[in-house]
């Protein structure tokens, strides 16, 4: 698929845009009210009118959820440490990606006291993580720098995703997971609907060598990409996708729609995250009929 390159003009309008919307977040701290931050931030990112008394699609849908599906319990599952145990309870042991240590401050951790190899994350927000595959070659003061500057986030005010409100900032130190059939990780990311896994979206590599394809619980490829990602990674069924796809049931028991990640490594099946607001329900669907077709799926509750 040719893409063709953006003009100046494109490039000119797509600097003022990001612009308006780095300085709509920033002032997300002083805006009491949710539904005005996430009407102007669909506004601004979506380039469409936010309908919240009769949300049909599925990004419209999201925001709707930010606003009213504000279970406590959603606070444990987004918090990378305290969900652990929680997924423990519920599937077993065995699904949980080891723990090396947790801390309340950078300057709380030994690093002399570390494996060679881990993964280091901040717990109460997304995107914050830190593979060490050496621990010689650590930039020490640029870490603490970056973990530190990570602590005094609060996610929520990103895009108003309620569950993050009250997660306390926290350092995890994972195992390094290797699997030893590919360089790195395979991800799949169930989209769960009253509890029934409906789509999974498999990522492979990272940077400009990620692939993605979105497959159905049959295991067919989807006519279906977002944003820039082409869909075209073309896979063979796991040998362990229907076991995959009964762990997302179960984790998404009574929920009204989340994304349960999971991984797949050394033919051993890993628990991921909980996602309940996809890419903060900012999504550009191609086709951009599966906006309405997801939103389809999901029931809103009459409040």
């Amino acid at each position: 698929m040719k893409v063709n390159p953006p003009t100046f003009k494109n490039k000119i309008n797509a600097f003022i845009l990001n612009f308006v919307l780095n300085t709509w977040i920033k002032l997300s701290r002083w805006i009491p009210s949710d539904k005005l931050f996430l009407k102007v931030y669909y506004l601004l990112k979506m380039k469409g009118k936010l309908d919240l008394m009769r949300p049909q699609t599925y990004t419209q849908k999201i925001q709707w959820l930010k606003l009213h599906n504000t279970n406590p319990l959603y606070s444990l599952l987004v918090d990378k440490y305290s969900v652990k145990k929680i997924i423990s309870e519920k599937i077993g042991n065995q699904y949980i990606i080891p723990i090396i240590g947790v801390w309340n401050k950078f300057e709380e951790i030994d690093f002399n006291t570390l494996p060679e190899q881990f993964v280091l994350k901040t717990t109460h927000d997304s995107g914050n993580v830190f593979i060490c595959k050496d621990k010689n070659k650590i930039d020490i003061n640029y870490l603490k720098v970056r973990i530190n500057k990570a602590l005094k986030l609060n996610y929520f005010y990103k895009s108003r995703e309620y569950p993050y409100k009250k997660v306390v900032p926290r350092i995890m130190a994972e195992k390094y997971m290797d699997d030893n059939t590919q360089e790195e990780l395979t991800d799949y990311k169930f989209f769960c609907f009253h509890g029934e896994p409906k789509i999974v979206q498999i990522s492979s590599g990272k940077g400009a060598k990620k692939r993605i394809g979105f497959y159905d619980m049959d295991f067919n490829l989807l006519p279906l990409s977002t944003d820039a990602n082409i869909a075209d990674l073309s896979l063979e069924k796991p040998n362990n996708f229907d076991q995959m796809v009964e762990i997302s049931k179960t984790l998404s028991c009574d929920m009204i729609h989340v994304r349960i990640d999971l991984y797949l490594i050394n033919q051993q099946i890993y628990f991921g995250e909980y996602t309940f607001h996809n890419n903060g329900g900012i999504v550009h669907f191609s086709p951009p009929e599966w906006n309405t077709t997801l939103g389809d799926m999901i029931n809103l509750p009459i409040v």
